[in-house]
């Protein structure tokens, strides 16, 4: 978009705040860069120059502005609703693989070499790999320096740089304050956070967003000991690169409050970006719904509550097992069951608040499970640790680096996987905005209310008017039963 200045103009001048995160307004004699949305007057047309990121914006020498913080806007839109390279990179990189394994890794990862990634994204995000986790990690350093009162050089190293002085380098160029001044300037307002151990943020997004299908599914399909709603928050374990945590979610007007507790403060980039992830936040709630309201049968769903988002996961493998598990029984049930094996194979953790017990067990753990210590059905048992060592053995791998049609074929592969379980993990486990679910009990009966065609591959034919957001319709559809998955937790 960034290359259409005219439609860039016009989102400056009337600070549209649904563009930010889509591009940067960087302004020539100034030398700062905002969002689109930024308060103050906006400049000239002439002064103006559009970027397609922050990391481009910083390479090319402008600093944050320190009204608007376009470092913290919500992220783009785009690498979400694609399943190419570049995409995939862009997750890769904003869950801070760069910073664990270097442009090497991420390359390996993708299969292509370190130059042909590079030379995607130089063209497409006018910033290298490097450049473009560069500026991660200034987010990521900022939010420590004012958020928690760690020692600057633990802020260092747990943002993901190798030195003191390249922290303090980057700090003072893209903030223009070094990272003392950043904290005395945090100090001066409310303090986000005073308990110890804990850090406090908010996480943004694009309005609208409707709290009730999001939040209400997360906490209706709970896992006991991982999972629960408590105070009016989702509250869950992570499994981390360093540790484990626990966060705590809670929707609020304008942003999602959360609360992270890291035993190590190095996977916070990874943290913050599974929060994202799980929440849908970077999705653009306007484009969808309005491509879906051109279905004069959906659109009255649309205008009843608009916002909606796909409730996902922090694990493509924990939810892959999960999917198994709910097959063909109902939601208390497949909870009874996980719930079993996050006690019999989970890793026992701490929780301050006393409501989480347990890491959801990982394949290498689930690999030596005994099937007939499964309360199951004999032919789910096989589907389930036929998964669980595909998986263990990475021979399947469910991330957000993962390509969507080659993890479809994979699973559709695996025995006991059917069009149901390959679309349900396809759209909250690998993230895809087009999965759908035309056989699922919920969206067959919505179908018949609505007036829609009944079967499957009518209904599959008529859906094509919905894509590229088909599983957004679901999560319209599934409104018309009044289940809990609708609605917040009292």
């Amino acid at each position: 978009m960034h290359t259409d200045t005219e439609r860039c103009v016009r989102a400056v001048q009337s600070k549209d705040a649904r563009f930010d995160g889509w591009f940067f307004t960087a302004v020539l004699t100034t030398r700062i860069y905002c969002r689109p949305s930024c308060p103050v007057v906006p400049p000239k047309v002439a002064n103006m120059t559009f970027y397609p990121s922050a990391a481009a914006c910083q390479q090319a020498g402008f600093r944050a502005c320190k009204r608007c913080r376009p470092d913290t806007s919500p992220g783009s839109p785009e690498w979400n609703a694609r399943a190419d390279s570049v995409a995939r990179a862009m997750r890769l990189i904003r869950d801070g693989v760069v910073d664990r394994e270097g442009v090497p890794g991420l390359a390996a990862r993708l299969g292509y070499s370190a130059r042909q990634i590079e030379r995607q994204l130089l063209a497409e995000l006018g910033a290298g790999p490097l450049a473009l986790a560069r500026a991660q990690r200034a987010q990521t350093a900022r939010l420590l320096i004012e958020t928690t009162e760690l020692p600057m050089a633990e802020v260092a190293f747990a943002a993901g740089f190798s030195s003191i002085r390249a922290f303090n380098e980057t700090v003072r160029e893209v903030f223009a304050l070094a990272p003392g001044e950043l904290r005395t300037r945090a100090a001066r307002g409310p303090r986000v956070t005073a308990v110890p151990g804990v850090i406090a943020l908010r996480l943004p997004y694009r309005a609208p967003l409707n709290p009730g299908n999001l939040f209400g599914h997360l906490a209706a399909t709970a896992v006991p000991g991982v999972e629960e709603w408590r105070d009016g928050a989702y509250r869950r374990t992570l499994t981390l690169p360093y540790g484990h945590g626990v966060v705590a979610l809670t929707p609020a007007s304008d942003h999602i409050a959360c609360r992270l507790s890291l035993t190590d403060p190095r996977d916070l980039t990874r943290a913050i970006s599974r929060c994202r992830w799980l929440l849908d936040l970077d999705a653009d709630p306007v484009a969808v719904d309005a491509q879906l309201r051109t279905d004069p049968l959906l659109a009255p769903l649309v205008d009843a509550g608009p916002g909606r988002r796909v409730p996902r996961t922090v694990d493509g493998a924990e939810f892959a097992v999960r999917a198994v598990l709910g097959q063909q029984v109902s939601t208390a049930a497949a909870r009874t069951h996980a719930a079993r094996l996050v006690t019999a194979h989970g890793v026992p953790v701490e929780d301050p608040e006393g409501g989480l017990t347990h890491l959801f067990p990982t394949p290498e753990a689930l690999a030596g499970l005994d099937p007939e210590a499964l309360a199951l059905p004999r032919t789910r048992r096989t589907t389930l640790t036929t998964l669980v060592a595909a998986l263990a053995e990475d021979r399947l791998r469910l991330g957000t680096d993962t390509d969507w049609e080659r993890a479809r074929a994979e699973l559709a592969a695996l025995p006991g996987f059917g069009p149901w379980t390959v679309e349900s993990i396809a759209m909250r486990a690998l993230g895809d905005p087009d999965a759908f679910l035309p056989t699922d009990l919920g969206i067959r009966r919505a179908a018949e209310r609505l007036g829609l065609p009944a079967t499957p591959a009518a209904l599959t034919a008529r859906a094509a008017g919905w894509r590229p957001w088909r599983a957004y319709a679901v999560q319209y559809l599934w409104t018309v039963d009044d289940h809990p998955i609708n609605h917040l937790p009292a």
